[in-house]
């Protein structure tokens, strides 16, 4: 695949994927592309070959590439795409936009997005993965999205055909987000900021937050309805039972689940994505021999193994 057509964006062959993520890991793309805009992305996939592999990628803050990197086109949103506003009782964000910037602009706007403040990445993940916590989920808030298909037409969908679900959702194949709409209660300003401030407070007591993670590694297993709504409760959270298998701290090359929060893998310097799968998976394997639980990734993992 060596002929691409002109675009206004940056478009690098053969790049090096390890320094966009979180986890410093991972092999490089084919191509890599970073869309000037939504016109640029539309033009870009209109003419790419529906066999050629597409990954959208945002700041990739919840992804593990592997050490023989993807095959295909990564698809990076970045400065294109990470536009705020606030209309009403809505916020529109752009999928690159962080999601702590939404939800501090949602704050100053006396909107209640404070949820999104302590979770890590960008909006179009936060969609994509119905991110949530403090009982708050993406699935609550959501009112619409507007994508790129995968032949380059640009379609509003409202949320409820994405269906989503604990951490997951619809969105074809090869389709990239490109902005979300978020319909938010209202709220003090004053009293939000004060929230985000002590629900960053004690994120920073209970997880690694200054070491080199991807987010919780693993769903929790069990005791969440198919819907992802506020209301549900978790029962059994996926810490404790990797506890129960004692993986907490366990090793593996330079990847360690954390001590301070077991469903964390951390690089601790120098691991390579295979050290981290394969801790990941090594985990899986105790807490399923002690418990008969199998955990599932929360992580994504892409791209192809080192020959």
């Amino acid at each position: 695949m060596t002929e691409m057509p002109e675009v206004r964006g940056v478009l690098t062959p053969d790049r090096e994927l390890a320094g966009l993520t979180w986890l410093r890991v991972g092999g490089p793309a084919d191509w890599l592309f970073q869309p000037a805009d939504v016109a640029d992305l539309q033009g870009f996939l209109a003419w790419l070959e529906p066999s050629v592999p597409v990954f959208p990628m945002g700041v990739g803050s919840n992804l593990i590439v592997r050490d023989g990197g993807i095959r295909g086109v990564v698809i990076r949103m970045g400065r294109g795409f990470n536009g705020i506003s606030v209309e009403g009782g809505r916020v529109r964000a752009g999928v690159a936009a962080l999601d702590a910037h939404v939800a501090r602009k949602a704050a100053d706007a006396g909107l209640d997005l404070t949820f999104l403040r302590t979770i890590p990445g960008a909006i179009g993940g936060a969609v994509r993965m119905n991110a949530g916590c403090y009982g708050s989920y993406v699935a609550d808030v959501l009112v619409e999205v507007t994508a790129v298909t995968r032949t380059g037409d640009l379609v509003t969908l409202p949320a409820a055909d994405l269906a989503l679900a604990y951490r997951q959702s619809a969105l074809p194949e090869g389709w990239v987000l490109v902005e979300a709409v978020f319909e938010a209660p209202g709220g003090v300003p004053d009293a939000l900021h004060a929230r985000m401030e002590d629900q960053l407070r004690k994120r920073d007591e209970t997880q690694p937050t200054r070491e080199r993670t991807a987010g919780s590694t693993f769903r929790n297993p069990a005791g969440f309805s198919s819907t992802g709504q506020a209301g549900d409760t978790h029962e059994l959270k996926a810490w404790k039972v990797i506890d129960e298998a004692g993986m907490r701290g366990a090793v593996r090359g330079g990847a360690q689940m954390s001590p301070k929060h077991s469903n964390f893998l951390v690089n601790t310097g120098g691991a390579t994505a295979a050290d981290l799968e394969g801790l990941g998976e090594e985990v899986r394997k105790k807490v399923f021999q002690h418990s008969g639980i199998e955990l599932q990734w929360e992580v994504i993992r892409v791209g192809e193994p080192a020959p």
